[in-house]
């Protein structure tokens, strides 16, 4: 069983960082429910469940959370719970009965987190976004990309997928947010909200960066001017004989001489490794040595040493790759291959995940579980404000 084992969370439906959240949750072993609408929302990219990662491993009860009937079966849910998660423009839950303050005057001790883009307050509140333009608000969008001088096929930011904003400053820290809400709560007693904002998180990310910044060691007005954003030709992709690429991570001194000293690079870069002058001569000369043989021969030749050099590889090399086989680093869940739960620990042993379920699919056993009679359930599914989809 994982660490969460016991821990009963409730899943207000919603996309992106959400979703994200309550997979993590799940897979160290939380009871995750998602409370669906009666029919898919139309948000976010339409998906068969089973190709829906982030969706994987909870059960599924669909209902009309405009009703009465609706509310008062997902309050009853709410009730056995020990998190609500839900991913809305706020004031929606409010206006839906769902709110902070209704759920705590039933349940005091829940803990209540609240994902957006933009926080609970403030001029944005209310707008409409996604992962680009939180990333973009944050600062980090304009760290990431080419230069924007002509110099790029490419210029100007690029989007590092949905990664940043979405699920590094999103759901990363709303699974921060609610697990140390839950720990305070061993203390007082009570729960709270958790207001996690990606513009919020992803700030957070960029501290390391907006220090440097501060002490003149980063230039943030351009794009790969700097140690950490390709303009260091030690810190950067190189592509290779057959048109695939290598990552050089040889940052320290050492490090970059071990792979200078394997790759055949000329002493004077590795004396003068930090000396700017010299940059774009040491990336015409990494250039020329690494287009010399393939991607896979490099990584031969460099694999196991300090050099810090690494295939750039696609998801299904990574799945592949020996050292995500050894680890068991993937599994195959109904057919579909995709990460295994992370991180790992010395005890606990998480259950397998499972695919993610069909709208309404655990309808009648969870509303079971909540204290509703058989008639009820029937009475309820006729109604039109729950369903109930079977499994083909």
């Amino acid at each position: 069983m994982g660490p969460l084992h016991g821990l009963r969370v409730i899943e207000l439906a919603s996309i992106g960082p959400g979703p994200m959240c309550a997979m993590l949750l799940a897979d160290l072993g939380a009871d995750v429910v998602r409370i669906d609408r009666l029919e898919p929302s139309g948000l976010g990219v339409p998906v068969e469940p089973r190709f829906d990662v982030p969706a994987r491993s909870r059960r599924s009860i669909a209902l009309d959370l405009k009703s009465d009937v609706g509310r008062e079966a997902a309050h009853r849910l709410i009730a056995s719970a020990d998190v609500l998660i839900e991913g809305w423009r706020p004031g929606v839950a409010e206006r839906l009965g769902l709110g902070p303050e209704d759920c705590h005057a039933r349940h005091p001790g829940l803990v209540y987190g609240r994902m957006t883009g933009y926080g609970q307050s403030g001029p944005l509140a209310q707008v409409a976004g996604h992962d680009i333009n939180y990333i973009a608000l944050s600062g980090a969008l304009h760290a990431i990309g080419g230069q924007g001088d002509g110099s790029d096929e490419r210029p100007g930011p690029v989007p590092p997928l949905n990664l940043v904003g979405d699920y590094g400053g999103g759901a990363l820290y709303l699974t921060v947010g609610v697990l140390a809400a839950l720990f305070e709560r061993q203390r007082s007693g009570r729960g709270q909200v958790v207001d996690a904002a990606m513009v919020d998180g992803v700030g957070s990310l960029l501290s390391l960066f907006h220090g440097l910044a501060a002490g003149g060691l980063w230039d943030a007005s351009r794009r790969r001017s700097n140690l950490l954003d390709g303009a260091a030709p030690f810190y950067s992709t190189y592509e290779t004989a057959d048109g695939k690429w290598l990552a050089v991570g040889a940052l320290e001194p050492k490090f970059f001489a071990e792979l200078a000293n394997r790759i055949g690079l000329a002493p004077r870069f590795v004396e003068r490794q930090y000396d700017r002058l010299l940059w774009p001569e040491m990336r015409e000369a990494l250039a020329a040595l690494f287009r010399q043989r393939t991607r896979d021969e490099w990584t031969e030749l460099l694999q196991g040493s300090d050099a810090c050099a690494s295939p750039v590889l696609t998801m299904a090399e990574a799945a592949a790759h020996p050292h995500a086989q050894q680890r068991q680093s993937f599994v195959d869940v109904g057919g579909v291959l995709q990460p295994a739960p992370a991180p790992r620990f010395g005890r606990s042993r998480p259950n397998a995940p499972r695919s993610a379920p069909l709208l309404g699919q655990h309808t009648r056993e969870l509303l079971l579980e909540a204290g509703y009679s058989e008639s009820d359930i029937s009475a309820l599914l006729a109604s039109g404000r729950a369903r109930q989809t079977m499994p083909a």
